[in-house]
């Protein structure tokens, strides 16, 4: 699914802009990111339907849609 909200050459225009990620601590460094193109087709999916986030299926992009808000916000 996130290859259809994604494709690949919409993802290859926009993952030059991202910002690289924060580099994770290391004694206590917490949950793995989850990935800028999950993400990036969980905002696409909530753009394209109108549905609020939290009512983003997380098994559907692989993340929750506060995680998607969080990263659009950021």
């Amino acid at each position: 699914m996130i290859e259809e909200l994604v494709p690949d050459g919409l993802w290859e225009r926009v993952a030059p802009l991202l910002p690289p990620p924060k580099p994770r601590r290391h004694r206590y460094p917490g949950r793995r990111p989850i990935d800028d193109r999950a993400a990036l087709a969980g905002i696409v999916f909530v753009l394209k339907t109108g549905i609020t986030w939290n009512q983003l299926p997380t098994s559907l992009v692989g993340c929750s849609g506060v995680t998607c808000w969080r990263r659009l916000r950021d």
